[in-house]
């Protein structure tokens, strides 16, 4: 074997890679700004700038812990965490944006501290020209962490990116009070910190909401539901593909499990086939792992049945409240029917079962009807 034979490295291990080196690029550039900007500050008396320097703090510890939480993130599967530990990116992303918070708090602090003890700031050439630099390098910085964070779905990157073209925005404020002061004499150094305040808690608020629903479980992306549905339907056998339900398990690790309805006159040998040959062409597709496949049978040559189930869906479907019903089968000699019906979250499902079984009741009494009520998870057009 020759030495320079390597082996390929895996989409994860590249993926971690670009975070890790972005993290450090938006490091070293936080640090440099900061180290600045608390130069400016202390020497113009400038509480705005100071504020700004802290800013830039919070952003390089945030990188920090976005390097931490990556690395943590891609330790192999082991038996106490057979799925991985990619969750772990959320749980590093909301000490983020704990920091980001933290640091907006303390300078609002600091700001009413400085209006109620006013101090006028003394800006030179040089301190306004570094300010000036800072709006720039924050501006590229910004989009070159969130153009990466989305290259590679880490959403520590994007709320990085997003923050620091915020703290760009912060920074112009910041020298356009300097500027103000050096030709008009007025001073709205504390203001403006009240401002940049304001600015950084928003943004802490938003990256600790954003992350709290994927640590919760948000429903699934509509375009990724509906392409796995569509994926599904392709099978000439496969009526109707319900239910489906996707875990995330961290960044681009998705489990799902669905009901296919398919006909009642296939056998296991069948149905074991062509649930294989889905759950390939998923993954291949979409990347998500289609870790559970349940049965739904429907009848076929009965035109009874299909005549009852039509009357079945006009009266489940004519309440607001009834997203869709699906997994219909009734056998006409056993005088049995079963299926189930989506409820949406405006009414009780216990509620909302209870009142199609008493209409279903009357209509088919000789029937014994069996409904299962589903949560309103993924309901596509389809």
């Amino acid at each position: 074997m020759s030495n320079n034979s390597k082996i390929p490295e895996t989409a994860a291990e590249s993926r971690d890679k670009v975070i890790v080196r972005t993290s450090i690029i938006g490091i070293l550039t936080n640090v440099f700004l900061a180290a600045f900007k608390a130069g400016v500050g202390i020497l113009s008396n400038s509480i705005a700038v100071i504020l700004d320097a802290v800013n830039n703090l919070s952003d390089a510890l945030s990188s920090v812990i976005t390097i931490v939480g990556t690395k943590l993130a891609g330790r192999k599967p082991d038996k106490k965490h057979p799925l991985g530990y990619g969750r772990i990116e959320y749980l590093s992303a909301m000490i983020v944006s704990g920091i980001v918070l933290y640091a907006g708090i303390t300078s609002a602090v600091e700001s009413v501290k400085k209006i109620i003890h006013p101090e006028k700031p003394d800006y030179s050439v040089v301190s306004l020209v570094i300010i000036a630099v800072a709006v720039a390098a924050k501006v590229l910085l910004g989009r070159f962490v969130k153009a990466q964070g989305e290259k590679v779905n880490s959403g520590s990157l994007v709320a990085s990116g997003s923050d620091a073209l915020n703290d760009a925005i912060l920074s112009a404020s910041v020298l356009a009070c300097a500027l103000i002061f050096k030709i008009f004499g007025i001073s709205l150094e504390a203001w403006v910190g009240i401002v940049i305040s304001a600015f950084i808690i928003k943004a802490g608020v938003e990256m600790m909401q954003e992350t709290l629903d994927d640590i919760l479980g948000s429903r699934a992306d509509k375009e990724l539901t509906n392409e796995i549905k569509k994926i599904l339907c392709t099978e000439p056998e496969v009526r109707g593909a319900y239910d489906l339900l996707v875990n995330n398990y961290g960044p681009d690790k998705n489990l799902a499990s669905v009901h296919l309805e398919l006909p009642d006159t296939m056998t296991a040998k069948q149905i074991d086939v062509l649930t294989r040959k889905l759950e390939k062409k998923v993954y291949q597709a979409t990347g998500v792992i289609l870790t559970g496949v349940s049965l739904y049978s429907y009848n076929t040559g009965d035109d009874e049945a299909a005549a009852i189930q039509k009357d079945v869906r006009e009266k489940v479907m004519a309440h607001d409240w009834a997203v869709q019903m699906h997994g219909f089968f009734v056998d006409t000699e056993e005088k049995e029917m079963r299926f189930d019906a989506v409820i949406s979250f405006d009414i009780k499902p216990q509620e909302a079962i209870g009142i199609l079984y008493e209409e279903l009741k009357k209509a088919y009494p000789e029937y014994d009807i069996e409904i299962s009520p589903d949560v309103d998870v993924s309901v596509t057009d389809l």
